[in-house]
């Protein structure tokens, strides 16, 4: 196959995913519905959750930290950690997952895509009211600011589909790959910026928070909230990550669309 073709096919795959959004929306509702059925708050559970983890690391973490609004500093670090980590880990093990439907349909591999990414969109939503109460409550922000870290949020979401791409793909043809990530997952929690800062001393922290790509989509959403500042240039490289996200999503898929059908 050559690359003019993977790069064809792979424009199909995605255009005919994208073409089928009441499948994918259908699906993802469907979903979220099934994941509460029966429960008395049904997805309000969602925004219970975040309050309960929120209220947890600010208990346990904030008596003695002299990081400025601390609670908002940990709850909206928290509410963009929890929105991407949860895309990654569900993303590994997708197509294995979806696998009777895969192959006993004919659908694109992008409406399973789409399908985690609808679905993490609307639990995001949900907690997302929690934070937005949160932020209300402690900080206050101006209309300016809500926008700049919405902003922020639609970088994530456009993200979204070419990272669950990659590690749906990755999954699929390495199942030790599932693992590898719930582990580093794991430990990312801590690594990440998430209720600590980076000291100026050079040291291995300043590192941590330099080189984690997942510092500056955080930085994207908090800044603006506490500081009332956007920050440039995260926000472009955030942007650049996404497109190489999107260019690597390209070629996977037009490199594996047709083989994943024989290793689910």
């Amino acid at each position: 196959m050559t690359l003019i073709e993977m790069l064809k096919g792979a424009r199909e795959e995605i255009a005919s995913g994208f073409r089928r959004y009441p499948v994918w929306v259908a699906l993802a509702r469907e979903s979220i519905g099934d994941q509460h059925r029966r429960t008395t708050l049904g997805p309000l559970w969602l925004v219970l959750n975040y309050f309960l983890f929120a209220g947890a690391f600010v208990v346990v973490f904030g008596h003695s930290n002299q990081i400025e609004n601390f609670p908002a500093y940990v709850a909206t670090g928290l509410y963009v950690w929890l929105l991407m980590s949860e895309a990654i880990n569900m993303a590994v093990p997708l197509f294995r997952r979806e696998a009777n439907y895969i192959q006993g349909t004919t659908l694109p591999l992008f409406v399973y895509v789409m399908r985690l990414a609808m679905q993490t969109v609307i639990r995001g939503a949900y907690s997302g009211a929690g934070w937005i109460v949160l932020m209300l409550f402690l900080v206050q922000p101006s209309l300016e600011q809500w926008l700049m870290a919405f902003a922020g949020l639609a970088v994530i979401v456009l993200a979204l589909p070419a990272v669950i791409t990659v590690f749906a793909l990755l999954g699929a043809f390495f199942p030790d790959f599932e693992f590898i990530t719930s582990n580093v997952m794991r430990v990312g929690m801590f690594l990440t910026p998430i209720f600590w800062i980076h000291g100026n001393d050079g040291g291995l922290r300043q590192m941590l928070y330099e080189y984690n790509p997942f510092t500056h989509f955080l930085a994207i959403v908090r800044e603006p909230i506490i500081s009332g500042e956007l920050p440039v240039m995260e926000l472009v490289l955030c942007l650049g990550i996404s497109a190489f996200a999107w260019v690597l999503a390209f070629f996977l898929l037009g490199a594996l669309r047709k083989k994943v059908v024989f290793v689910v």
